[in-house]
């Protein structure tokens, strides 16, 4: 099994702490670094859950950064709602006896520039951080295999009807990331939803007797309420795994189903702003495909195996 090199971005809510399970135990991921920014929960919080989860996986030894502390134009907006006031919807973990490195961009530079093969980033928030490398060390963001970011839609928002959260969350992040000059793939809600776990898979995670498995099946549990609480039902068959989603792609990326489009983002105004434009015509209109907005070309990805991602991460968590 080739081995995928590592950063991994987040914005440490819920499912992001599925992601980082994930990329610890699975034989695939060597993960070099992690680095956090204000997403889902404010900087200080992002932090302490993601020390606390690495913790629970037994990887205390995986670099740690401090990024951004807000997006880089409008004010930090948590999904507090969704996410509860600390990131992890009340489900404690352990405090951890580390402290993060206090300059995430100066972390990623360095992992970037000391690695001998190219690594992946995959980011799962508000893109800020990664648009400060692609800003402050153009020349080392080229040198990336790929920027897998989650974030963006082909089709509908979540965070307005028409913007999805980590791309509403800081637009021109996201513009500016589109600018860096490697592979990008953009794992957005197209397909977000789709991969999934069983009833009895959150069970047996639940059960297990290790402490990682055991979190997760906490995580999934949560995320199953809230499901049942935003579709109005009293109980929801399937859990979606959400950002772990994203990396399990990363690790199968023949279970991604992707086209080449162009894609840009919507700076301005207030209905619109956030929302990603993704241009699916087979044939081009009356003028440019771009017009007045900046497009990039990048993978989308529209469509997903679901049993393939699902067997990647319940192999990877309960050691299969």
């Amino acid at each position: 099994m080739k081995r995928i090199d590592l950063i991994l971005d987040v914005d440490t809510g819920v499912d992001d702490a599925l992601a980082l399970l994930l990329a610890v135990r699975h034989p695939a991921m060597r993960l070099r670094a992690v680095t956090c920014v204000a997403g889902n929960a404010g900087l200080d919080d992002v932090v302490r859950n993601t020390l606390g989860v690495l913790a629970v996986a037994g990887a205390t030894g995986i670099p740690v950064g401090a990024g951004a502390e807000r997006p880089l134009i409008a004010p930090h907006r948590p999904s507090v709602l969704f996410h509860g006031a600390g990131g992890l919807g009340g489900i404690a973990v352990p405090q951890a006896r580390r402290r993060a490195l206090p300059h995430a961009i100066d972390l990623m530079r360095k992992t970037i520039a000391a690695s001998r093969a190219p690594l992946t980033l995959v980011a799962l928030g508000p893109l800020t951080n990664v648009a400060l490398l692609v800003r402050t060390a153009p020349h080392l963001a080229r040198r990336l295999a790929r920027i897998v970011f989650m974030g963006g839609s082909a089709h509908v928002g979540n965070a307005t009807p028409i913007a999805e959260f980590n791309a509403w969350g800081d637009p021109e992040a996201l513009a500016i990331v589109l600018s860096a000059g490697c592979p990008i793939t953009m794992y957005g809600l197209d397909v977000f939803f789709d991969a999934i776990v069983t009833p009895a898979d959150v069970r047996a995670l639940a059960d297990s007797p290790k402490r990682a498995p055991r979190l997760a099946g906490r995580l999934l549990s949560y995320l199953n309420r809230m499901g049942q609480e935003e579709r109005r039902v009293a109980a929801l068959a399937n859990t979606t795994l959400g950002d772990a989603g994203t990396v399990a792609a990363v690790i199968a990326p023949t279970a991604l189903k992707t086209a080449r489009l162009p894609v840009g983002i919507v700076l301005d105004g207030h209905a619109a702003r956030g929302q990603t434009i993704v241009d699916r015509r087979a044939r081009k209109g009356e003028g440019d495909h771009g017009g007045p907005l900046p497009m990039t070309e990048i993978d989308v990805a529209l469509g997903i195996d679901a049993a393939a991602l699902r067997r990647v991460f319940m192999d990877a968590l309960l050691g299969h």
